[in-house]
């Protein structure tokens, strides 16, 4: 017997209500319920990064967290990262810095870098990497992504010393 759950949950601004089975994943959930494939899976186990999205402001491996989890919940995933004139500050930063190459680990990177400048918006160089640890990448050689990751923190400076 399949225990099902209804959930109501926001995703990047939009509540979305569903009856999910208890063992649903939430890159499950994600990609297969509501359509939105930028969340990508990788070693599903929890040690790759790609899968990271933003649970109430806070990253988490949606390959190990269960869609009944976000019952009442707000959830961002990469699609949520654009802004109504385009990229946002860190997305266009990776592609100026070519902070991607393949691009199968980059969503899960810049939901995790959107958290650390959230919380520290003039990281260094060492708490770029550090927070990027997290993350598996065979094309980039981490290079890209903190120079793209300290670019947006000086554009993301320039735009709250102007207001």
């Amino acid at each position: 017997m399949t225990t099902t759950h209804s959930i109501s949950v926001n995703i990047n601004g939009q509540t979305y209500a569903r009856v999910v089975e208890a063992r649903m994943t939430l890159a499950d959930f994600l990609r297969h319920e509501i359509g939105l494939t930028g969340t990508h899976l990788g070693c599903e186990h929890g040690v790759c990064g790609a899968c990271t999205v933003l649970i109430d402001g806070r990253s988490a491996r949606s390959c190990l967290t269960f869609a009944v989890q976000m019952n009442g919940r707000t959830l961002t995933t990469v699609e949520g990262l654009n802004v109504a004139v385009g990229l946002s500050p860190l997305q266009q930063a990776f592609q100026e810095h070519h902070g991607l190459q393949c691009g199968f680990c980059t969503s899960g990177m810049l939901m995790t870098l959107t958290e650390l400048l959230s919380d520290n918006p003039d990281p260094t160089e060492q708490e770029v990497r550090e927070v990027l640890t997290g993350h598996l990448c065979r094309c980039t050689g981490y290079a890209g992504p903190v120079r793209a990751a300290l670019a947006a923190a000086e554009h993301l400076k320039g735009i709250k010393g102007a207001a």
